[in-house]
């Protein structure tokens, strides 16, 4: 079973920018939130979150396209090359989320975008967030408009979940590794 500790190894690897590195973190973090919602494994769905851009630096072009053999090498199991591979799905490739680690992923790749965007606008960064003021900056199309919001709903409905109850997930999970992420008090 994949370890955080193996994703790390795994995508320093391929990875270089830090930015990748923060945004596969934060991914790791809601993960691992999901996984408690869900009654799952929260080490595994943080490692599998961590993880999922495995490909993304060496082949922005081609993402996820250089994944599947790679981790098969690396000893990933069937579900955790899965799940990776199923957050492209619509843009990327074809791999549909079918179990709920797999809609997790894809819907919160895009929502902690937005998560971190709006954490690092406020001066105690995600530590005292509700979920209130992040659901206004989600509305707002123009704050953090690369973040897909259509990907985050359809996500959501494939969960049989609202927006604000993934977000509330994601955000609290988050709270918890706060200053890891550098989302935590500004000095």
């Amino acid at each position: 079973m994949l370890t955080l500790e193996r994703a790390k190894e795994l995508l320093s690897a391929t990875t270089t920018e830090e930015h990748l590195f923060l945004h596969a973190k934060n991914v790791s973090a809601a993960m691992g939130g999901m996984a408690e919602f869900f009654g799952e494994d929260k080490a595994h769905w943080e490692a599998i979150g961590y993880l999922h851009d495995y490909d993304y630096e060496k082949y922005p072009e081609e993402h996820l396209q250089h994944t599947e053999e790679p981790l098969k090498e690396a000893g990933l199991s069937d579900f955790e090359i899965r799940t990776i591979l199923s957050h492209g799905f619509g843009h990327c490739n074809d791999v549909e989320p079918l179990n709920n680690a797999e809609k997790s992923l894809y819907t919160v790749d895009e929502l902690t975008g937005i998560i971190q965007a709006a954490a690092r606008m406020r001066p105690m960064g995600i530590t005292d967030m509700e979920i209130g003021s992040f659901m206004k900056k989600f509305k707002d199309k123009k704050f953090a408009a690369k973040c897909d919001r259509e990907v985050i709903k359809k996500g959501c409905e494939m969960l049989g979940l609202e927006v604000k109850q993934v977000a509330e997930i994601c955000i609290e999970a988050m709270k918890k590794q706060a200053d890891e992420l550098g989302l935590g008090v500004k000095a």
